[in-house]
């Protein structure tokens, strides 16, 4: 009986997870690159995404250098604006703003008066990259992932950078994750 009771239950196990199975669909390219995407930009998962790492920063704060780091807060969200904006414009076919190839200028325009802009920037290019991968067909996304893996890591890289500066300032509520 015991033996007759094990199988049953087996059974129904197998069944219910051969029905999760069914549910999922199996993961794509642009499905892989997409959470990829969501997960280093908004979508917190187990490490901070760069919205919340700069999420309700002053101005001030946002300038804010301690002695040991080369880059402030502010300077990092322009250096990612400038590097994700021109990758965007490449994908799209757009005309890419000039530049001399001095990596250190994607951070020295930054200014305390340019911080809401230099977040709203952002925003509207971060919500650029996930409308051009949502759009994009396979053949678009198999000669590009390359680059928009690389450019999710180099925006983790950086939150990483402006989570240590902001717990530093100790303006960082480590509720938000990075204790």
């Amino acid at each position: 009986m015991h033996r007759l009771l094990l199988l049953v239950g087996l059974c129904c196990f197998q069944q219910t997870i051969a029905q999760v199975r069914e549910t999922r669909p199996p993961a794509t390219l642009k499905s892989i690159l997409l959470a990829q995407f969501k997960t280093t930009w908004t979508q917190q998962e187990w490490f901070v995404p760069v919205a919340k790492g700069i999420e309700g920063i002053t101005a001030r704060q946002a300038s804010w250098r301690p002695a040991d780091s080369v880059h402030s807060v502010g300077e990092l969200t322009h250096h990612l604006v400038f590097w994700n904006k021109r990758l965007l414009d490449q994908f799209n076919g757009k005309k890419e703003s000039a530049f001399d190839g001095n990596n250190n200028e994607t951070f020295d325009a930054f200014t305390e008066a340019s911080w809401a802009s230099t977040v709203q920037q952002l925003k509207e290019v971060m919500d650029g990259w996930e409308k051009a991968i949502q759009e994009a067909d396979e053949a678009k996304l198999q000669s590009w992932y390359g680059n928009i893996a690389n450019m999710n890591t180099h925006n983790a890289y950086h939150t990483g950078q402006i989570l240590y500066i902001r717990k530093q300032a100790h303006n960082w509520d480590a509720e938000k994750g990075v204790k």
